[in-house]
């Protein structure tokens, strides 16, 4: 896990940056994001992945036997998954009207953030190292939807 160290530290103090720009982002507009059924639902999930990756990064900073390692990524990303996927189903349930492209949109992201961290541990798990490669793509499309929902929640709220 050594030649990993600069990638979880930069992942992790980057998802925990964005942490905290959601939370803001949430707090300056609260009113308005309870005056929409949807919204709620929308700020806990941009948050969850986020948290998700900050877990799984310090995680890899802990020494540990790579197995106690993959258990945890197994158990963060499956927990990410159902979560997330909870309140993207929550969403649908409860939103009329959703255009088909939202959902073409927003599920394959939900599944870009999580799976990669579930096969990331099973692989791991196994005894494969390859499995931390998975890790990457799960961390990128977390960091760049937690953008997106920030901006979504700070800025585009407001028009």
């Amino acid at each position: 896990m050594g030649a990993w160290t600069g990638f979880f530290e930069t992942s992790a103090a980057a998802s925990a940056t964005l942490v905290g720009l959601l939370v803001v982002a949430i707090s300056i507009n609260i009113s308005r994001i309870l005056g929409f059924a949807s919204l709620p639902d929308r700020a806990a999930s941009a948050l969850i992945p986020l948290a998700g990756v900050l877990v799984v990064c310090l995680l890899a900073l802990v020494p540990q036997p790579t197995w106690a390692f993959a258990g945890e990524v197994l158990v963060t990303g499956v927990a990410i998954w159902a979560q997330t996927g909870r309140l993207l189903f929550r969403w649908f349930r409860n939103t009329e009207g959703v255009r088909l492209q939202w959902v073409l949109f927003h599920i394959p992201l939900n599944q870009v953030q999580t799976v990669p961290f579930i096969v990331a541990g099973v692989l791991l798990a196994l005894g494969f190292p390859s499995g931390l490669y998975w890790i990457v793509p799960g961390v990128i499309a977390s960091l760049l939807a937690g953008l997106l929902n920030t901006w979504v929640l700070l800025v585009e709220i407001l028009r």
